[in-house]
């Protein structure tokens, strides 16, 4: 039997700092963006006198984007290769933001948005992939979830600058401004990425090597391979993968774009509920830290089974705080900052990282992707759902119900549990 040759290094130092870089804007828009709308959606229905229904359209339209995104371009990863969707995710976002600045009425707000969750949808595995696949096993952890942190950032730098921006809330012009301070920078990232070196060889022989296992085809499509992962040797894997995510997305959106109405239950004035906002946003950026520390230490399942619970602990005394013999906005900002804390911790960064760790190289963009579709389906159906039981139910029913959620998440965890943090992605 001949010698397998000497594995070399796919990527050099200076490339994988590139690389990491660049992976982490992606992740840093994605968080400025998304939950921006939070904040300008509610001025976009009033400039437009937009119905319930359309606001919820709005609402959903770049969580329904992220989801295509994610199975549709995310899987093409496995076929065309890392570096042309990890250029076409920027490409893509330039243009749905550009599109929501100059929009002239809801229908273009709408196709805009659509546009930039198609985007974030493939760059979230297509990010995670880059990095994870040119990153030493001893590191890999820390590097994937240091960048997924930046998401943290841009959720907290966003909800900053509409606090500043409050003054004119009003004003037609202030929500375009919001989506256009992001837009030179996407576009320098994009320059960046089309400067990457193409991506490894000698990782694209794994890669065949891999698909010959499976008997597939190199030329497979992504459809075809994507019924692997139901099969029994992956069927686990694409569990512990999915699900957690679908409910870990349920609390974090269901939090993160309801997040003013419910300041607003506790009866909080507005500039104490946007001062409230970024605190408990700013949770987010500890709670990733400390992911980032012991994720590689600890191991990935432990910190999403202790993220999850902690989630529920979390959301239970954030529900105390709006009964009627409660102190209000203390305990609800209190409790909803230990669960930003916590999810970042478990299962918001756990999750992510699991989905890229799971699938062998072959498979690694359609699992992935099928996963982090699997979530925004979650915040799909929270985007939709949370206000109507908000308005009809009250937050503490909500609180109660994603509670729930969290729970359930750190069940399916440990039941299907997969510890991959010593393994091998190009083995």
């Amino acid at each position: 039997m001949t010698a397998a040759p000497a594995l070399v290094d796919p990527a050099g130092a200076a490339t994988r700092w590139a690389v990491w870089a660049l992976a982490s804007a992606g992740k840093f828009f994605e968080g400025m963006v998304v939950f921006l709308g939070a904040f300008t959606l509610p001025v976009v229905a009033e400039q437009f006198e937009l119905g319930g229904l359309q606001q919820g359209a709005l609402r959903a339209a770049s969580l329904v984007g992220i989801l295509v995104g994610a199975v549709v371009l995310g899987s093409l990863a496995d076929r065309l290769g890392r570096r042309p969707l990890f250029i076409a995710a920027m490409g893509l976002l330039v243009f749905g933001l550009a599109l929501v600045v100059l929009a002239p009425d809801p229908l273009w707000v709408g196709v805009g948005l659509l546009l930039i969750g198609l985007a974030l949808g493939a760059d979230y595995p297509v990010a995670h992939l880059v990095i994870a696949e040119c990153m030493p096993v001893a590191i890999r952890g820390r590097m994937v979830l240091s960048a997924f942190g930046f998401q943290a950032v841009g959720v907290l730098l966003g909800t900053a600058l509409a606090a500043l921006l409050l003054p004119q809330a009003h004003e037609p012009v202030s929500w375009r401004l919001l989506y256009l301070l992001p837009l030179p920078a996407v576009v320098l990232v994009l320059l960046g990425r089309l400067l990457l070196p193409r991506h490894s060889p000698w990782l694209l022989g794994r890669a065949d090597l891999q698909l010959a296992r499976l008997s597939l085809s190199p030329g497979a499509g992504s459809g075809a391979s994507g019924w692997l992962l139901l099969q029994p040797p992956l069927r686990r894997a694409t569990a512990l993968a999915c699900l957690p995510w679908f409910l870990q997305d349920l609390a974090t959106y269901g939090i993160g774009l309801s997040l003013p109405l419910l300041l607003a239950a506790a009866n909080a004035a507005d500039r104490s509920a946007l001062g409230a906002s970024v605190l408990i946003d700013l949770m987010l950026v500890l709670g990733i830290s400390a992911a980032i520390a012991l994720a590689d230490r600890w191991g990935r399942i432990p910190l999403q089974i202790t993220g999850f619970i902690g989630c529920a602990a979390g959301l239970a005394l954030a529900g105390l705080a709006l009964g009627p013999m409660a102190p209000g906005l203390p305990l609800l900002v209190l409790g909803l900052a230990l669960f930003q804390f916590m999810t970042n911790l478990g299962p918001n960064a756990q999750t992510y990282l699991l989905a890229g760790e799971l699938f062998p190289t072959p498979l690694r963009g359609v699992g992935a992707g099928l996963a982090a579709a699997a979530g925004k389906g979650g915040a799909v159906l929270t985007a939709l759902v949370c206000p109507l039981v908000l308005q009809q139910q009250g937050a503490g029913l909500l609180l109660a119900l994603l509670a729930c959620t969290s729970v359930l998440g750190a069940a399916i965890t440990w039941w299907f549990r997969q510890e991959t943090r010593d393994r091998d992605l190009l083995a």
